[in-house]
């Protein structure tokens, strides 16, 4: 039986999750739910199959948590993947494409070619992959912190709980920066799309003369005077 798992599926979920199932193995320890003995009965690839399901199920389960945390974490200054294309390539200012979601234009990428768009489809797996794996590390700060009061060992959950704090929040802020670069990425490939201005640009352009129509249409009739013929 073989087991298939997507780029996305991996990187968005699937990792993420790994790290949840790694944060309640180390509860379940704590509280002595799970042992060694119990854990070392289960057949290898049975507990391969659970992890990578569990880590699948959670990651995708949490998803949420990481949408929460990056509204959360303040940023230190906004920035739009379409402003500082145009600001690197002025030539595109004026371009349609620009004006499209980056979602909608990865379509486009993907129907014209899928290995060029496989590069912006990594791109953004990988940032929601490092934001989606800040929520457990954030949850792992905190066990650290209660274990500075609980555990017999304060100095060493301080030192923990401090670089899982630091490497909760810094993941936020690199996740940004990556699906910044998945952003800009999608735009200086459909800078070389060929004929996507065209195609972006016949709907507004049909929309523009049915408005035109529809106002010809509901213009009143001309009431001026008829002047009658001459005997």
């Amino acid at each position: 039986m073989n087991f298939v798992i997507g780029v996305f599926d991996l990187f968005a979920y699937t990792i993420p999750g790994a790290l949840y199932v790694a944060f309640f193995g180390y509860l379940g320890a704590k509280l002595h739910i799970l042992t060694a003995a119990s854990v070392g009965g289960v057949p290898t690839v049975v507990l391969v199959v659970v992890i990578v399901v569990l880590s699948f199920l959670l990651g995708y389960l949490a998803y949420p948590l990481g949408e929460a945390m990056e509204r959360i974490v303040p940023r230190r200054r906004n920035r739009d993947a379409a402003r500082d294309f145009v600001r690197r390539m002025p030539a595109a200012k004026d371009r349609p494409f620009l004006k499209e979601n980056p979602h909608l234009l990865l379509c486009a990428l993907q129907l014209h070619d899928k290995e060029v768009a496989a590069d912006v489809t990594r791109l953004r797996a990988s940032g929601l992959m490092v934001r989606n794996c800040a929520p457990p590390l954030l949850f792992g700060a905190i066990a650290a912190i209660v274990d500075i009061f609980a555990g017999k060992h304060p100095f060493v959950a301080a030192v923990v709980a401090a670089l899982l704090l630091f490497s909760s929040l810094t993941l936020v802020s690199q996740g940004r920066k990556l699906g910044l670069w998945a952003g800009m990425k999608t735009f200086e490939l459909c800078f070389w799309l060929p004929e996507i201005d065209e195609k972006l640009a016949v709907p507004q352009n049909d929309e523009a003369s049915k408005t035109a129509a529809t106002a010809t249409s509901t213009q009143p009739p001309s009431t001026s005077p008829v002047t009658p013929p001459s005997r």
